[in-house]
């Protein structure tokens, strides 16, 4: 469930030196954004930023960029930042269907998918981060041997993104029903809020590392 709105959190992001405005004057300029030409690593849908921002702790030569369309949960981000700051993490606050207008061609060597909203009807399919529409967008930014990694507690979601590879010219590294019950898949593994508390109730949370 998201966060409901929170007052004057859209004045806290367009004042926050961690969240970067005006995105789309950065494509193809990213490595000035963090003065390095470090390896540059997305997660869509970021939440409150607790697996970006631990990532960004364990591959300190990695450069992380979150995005995430909701200020509530932005701000919760923002927030955590002020308390330990890090030099290799930025935030934008935008809808992922702009990602193509934001990131320059190549640009991008990984994208991660955290528990993204299933959009379960039909006709919103086309919504859905690991549909092949979506898919078309990675591919523009994406590295030539770049990768996505998807996890997710909703199988029938997970079981629409494996048909998904195929028809838009993916295909997959890494497929797991049971990431927890992997004890080779699950080493190194980095939860995010949504997994830690899906996965202590029992839910399997699964997981594809794809590439083309």
């Amino acid at each position: 469930m998201r966060l409901k709105n929170v007052p004057g959190s859209r004045e806290v992001i367009a004042e926050s030196r961690f969240v970067i405005h005006n995105p789309e004057e950065k494509k193809g300029k990213w490595a000035e954004v963090f003065g390095n030409a470090a390896p540059l690593h997305i997660e869509i849908g970021m939440g409150k930023g607790r697996f970006l921002m631990d990532m960004a702790k364990l591959h300190p030569e990695v450069n992380y960029v979150g995005i995430e369309k909701y200020s509530s949960v932005l701000l919760r981000a923002i927030q955590k930042m002020e308390e330990e700051e890090l030099p290799n993490v930025r935030f934008i606050r935008m809808d992922a269907e702009e990602i193509t207008n934001v990131f320059g061609r190549e640009e991008v060597e990984r994208i991660y998918l955290n528990f993204s909203d299933p959009w379960p009807k039909d006709r919103h399919a086309k919504r859905r981060l690991p549909s092949r529409q979506f898919l078309a967008r990675y591919d523009e930014i994406l590295k030539r041997d770049g990768t996505i990694e998807f996890k997710t507690d909703n199988r029938l979601l997970f079981d629409f993104a494996l048909e998904e590879l195929e028809p838009a010219g993916w295909r997959a590294d890494v497929v797991t029903f049971d990431l927890h019950g992997d004890e080779k898949l699950v080493q190194g593994n980095v939860m995010t809020e949504y997994e830690e508390r899906f996965s202590s109730m029992g839910n399997p949370i699964c997981k594809y590392i794809i590439r083309r």
